[in-house]
């Protein structure tokens, strides 16, 4: 029975995260909603994603310490009520009042996703805690795979409601409305396993039981008093740069190098390949170590960033295919390394508070591909965009440096 409760449990988790995964496909939006709400200022309208992303982070705060008083299944419920209505809300702004799209979809949506995002991250790991970037990696790579699954969805939509400037708002009516069905039906299985449940087979559970006496659980309060927790917060700001910048722009970048027709597909790659990304990166960081697997993300985001000035023609889909795996990888460690060093207990409070790197990244990142991308259209050159991912190389090298002082300083403590 309880083993298939655990089953139960992480198959809604998909499912929310498949539905969340929509907020990774804003550039089918970008271009649409900067010519109709922010007479074309790209900034100004990627502003909104970053937005949700920034404020996911105070969701996941405010989720985690209501799941930790009440329960997970109440705060998935409040999120998506919360994440539904921004979007409701969104689908009737004006260019006369633009700036609510911030508010709504952005606000409002990036605390109804963060409500429903780390709580079910954190409930899920406690079914299995010996295989924590297992079951980490196969629920957050349903959010990147949602991208895929609603790209062709969304994209059908807006050219159904009028096309590309009339579409989106419409469009955000839909999906509030699949988010309330969605993490309202999936909340009803959610649920903590008993104080002390240990999974697996007896191997398993002798080490997960000797893990959990050695691993200290640090509350919010503690966590925030050690250098790890602002090593790996500041790490994950640096980290995500380069992901997020293609995450936003991949359409537009792909309609600026000739290939309008099939723009789409760079959508369609970052979400395909940024789920596969967090799978299995978080199946090899088992074995690997988080640190290390970090390491790794973090070089090679740091070299294709360089290359993006480079590749033409098709190419460019290979491209942001691989940055989306890179980057998926990161954001399916972050959360196992946060429960390895802080423990599974305030997991989802915990990475809440880690969650304010990248919540600092995407509003950073947003704002320096937005200001390059207007640079470029102005000259009609979007090679005049390549600055912003040069940024985005160097922020990878920095977290490199993070990594290896927050290991250090991880072998010294544990002595």
């Amino acid at each position: 029975m309880k083993k298939t409760q655990g089953l139960l449990t992480v198959i809604s988790a998909i499912a929310i995260q498949l539905t969340l995964g929509i907020a990774y496909i804003w550039s089918v939006f970008q271009t649409g909603i900067a010519k109709k709400l922010f007479n074309g200022d790209n900034a100004k309208a990627g502003l909104t994603f970053s937005l949700l992303l920034a404020t996911l982070t105070i969701g996941s705060v405010i989720g985690g310490k209501i799941a930790a008083k009440f329960s997970t299944r109440t705060v998935v419920l409040i999120g998506g009520i919360i994440l539904s209505a921004g979007f409701f809300l969104a689908s009737f702004v004006t260019a006369d009042h633009a700036k609510l799209l911030w508010l709504t979809y952005g606000v409002m949506g990036g605390v109804g996703m963060g409500f429903t995002y780390s709580t079910t991250i954190a409930c899920a790991q406690k079914w299995y805690p010996h295989k924590k970037g297992l079951v980490t990696g196969i629920i957050v790579s349903a959010l990147g795979l949602g991208g895929v699954v609603f790209t062709p969805i969304v994209e059908k939509l807006i050219k159904n409601f009028g096309g590309a400037g009339v579409g989106e708002l419409k469009t955000f009516k839909v999906l509030s409305v699949i988010f309330l069905v969605v993490c309202t039906v999936g909340s009803l299985f959610l649920v903590n396993p008993p104080e002390g449940y240990m999974a697996g087979n007896a191997t398993a559970n002798t080490a997960a039981k000797t893990s959990a006496k050695e691993a200290k659980n640090y509350t919010p309060i503690e966590m925030l008093k050690t250098p790890q927790y602002y090593l790996m917060t500041f790490t994950f700001l640096l980290a995500c740069m380069g992901g997020l910048m293609m995450i936003g722009f991949a359409k537009p970048i792909a309609v600026a190098k000739g290939l309008e027709s099939t723009a789409v597909y760079g959508v369609l790659a970052i979400s395909m390949f940024n789920s596969l990304g967090r799978l299995l990166w978080g199946m090899i960081s088992d074995r690997l170590g988080r640190n290390s697997t970090i390491i790794v993300l973090l070089s090679g985001t740091a070299v294709l960033s360089l290359a993006v000035n480079m590749v033409s023609g098709y190419w460019i889909y290979a491209l942001i295919a691989l940055i989306g795996f890179f980057y998926g990888g990161l954001l399916s460690n972050f959360p196992s390394m946060t429960a390895d060093l802080f423990g599974a207990k305030d997991m989802a409070t915990n990475y809440g508070f880690v969650l304010l790197g990248f919540g600092g990244g995407a509003v950073i990142s947003s704002q320096i591909a937005g200001y390059y991308k207007n640079v470029a259209a102005e000259t009609g050159d979007i090679n005049k965009m390549f600055p912003a991912f040069i940024i985005a190389s160097c922020c990878a090298v920095g977290g490199i440096v993070m990594m290896l002082i927050l290991r250090a300083i991880s072998k010294k403590t544990s002595k």
